[in-house]
């Protein structure tokens, strides 16, 4: 083990997986001459070369769509979409295309793409540049999404996102970027559909999406010195969602809340949240509770928006709250 950055962590990732398999290559705006706008793949275009990394027009429909081409003719592409705000202009590609193509040929085209992107959230980027909308595809049947919060995580599941058949929608904080993390030297992946234990605990089952990771562990140190323990599990894709073990520690703990980054009406928490109403209600001995953002665009204002964001402050409260 050695301690990396969650940037390093997906870099090595990208590199890694590009070396074994030439069929790999990278597509996006500023990835290849400039190494892209958070410095991914600073170097890769010395290194693998314009056919394997290359730099695309500012077209989110033409990057992911060039994408779905070349995985139909057997190339294994990682579309890079810079911020998420931007998805809605590939969705077409993403939601019709990529996502029902092994369905409606009866299995006999697939479509291995990677579109990975950020969300900016907590950087003072404004409305447009900030959002957090994994919850959009999570009625999209034949795409997955990850979301690692850990440089384990993030290096892990982007190598099973690319040796994957389907499309992935791969999303990474930003604000997690500079994090450290140990990460084996070894080769190793993390599986899709399987909830991560981070924290045992016994009074309130904390589920928590992302970078509300960090936070809910924050969180349940605060919580301990007030003889409050709390469990805190890591879904890490959402399609697949593992619900079974989060119904589990809802089973033992008795109380559930949710920490999300999306906003509360409509987002994941809400899918999770009837998920184990439907399985485990008779084990809750309090109403869910989530801590998600407020349904208003994001703020530009720094002070605004952190007002605005879920954190360990918010989790705090609404963990006590369960066991007042």
């Amino acid at each position: 083990m050695r301690e990396i950055t969650y940037a390093e962590a997906i870099r090595e990732a990208l590199r890694e997986e590009m070396i074994k398999d030439p069929n790999v290559i990278l597509m996006g705006e500023d990835i290849a001459a400039y190494g892209g706008a958070f410095k991914i793949t600073d170097g890769f275009l010395k290194e693998f070369g314009p056919e394997r990394v290359r730099d695309t027009p500012i077209s989110e429909a033409a990057i992911v769509g060039a994408a779905i081409g070349a995985s139909l003719m057997g190339l294994r592409p990682i579309a890079e979409i810079m911020y998420m705000d931007f998805l809605p202009i590939c969705l077409e590609q993403i939601c019709n295309q990529a996502a029902k193509m092994r369905f409606m040929s009866g299995g006999q085209l697939r479509v291995p793409i990677v579109v990975r992107t950020q969300y900016s959230l907590g950087r003072a980027h404004g409305a447009q540049h900030s959002q957090y909308v994994p919850s959009w595809l999570l009625q999209v049947a034949g795409v997955k999404v990850a979301l690692p919060s850990t440089p384990y995580d993030a290096k892990g599941l982007l190598k099973t996102a690319m040796r994957d058949g389907n499309p992935v929608l791969y999303i990474e904080s930003s604000l997690l970027y500079r994090v450290k993390g140990l990460v084996p030297e070894d080769e190793y992946t993390v599986p899709f559909g399987k909830t991560d234990v981070k924290r045992e605990g016994s009074h309130v089952t904390v589920v928590a999406i992302s970078r509300m990771v960090r936070e809910a562990m924050t969180a349940a140190e605060i919580l301990r010195e007030h003889g409050i323990d709390i469990e805190v599990l890591d879904p890490r894709t959402i399609q697949p969602l593992d619900i079974e073990t989060i119904v589990d520690s809802v089973k033992k703990t008795g109380r559930l809340a949710i920490a999300e980054d999306d906003s509360k009406t409509g987002g994941v928490g809400a899918e999770i949240a009837a998920s184990v109403a439907e399985k485990a209600i008779d084990y809750l001995d309090a109403p869910i509770v989530r801590v998600a953002a407020p349904d208003t665009p994001i703020p530009f204002s720094p002070s605004l928006e952190q007002e605005y964001m879920p954190n360990k402050e918010k989790v705090v409260e609404a963990v006590k709250s369960l066991v007042r």
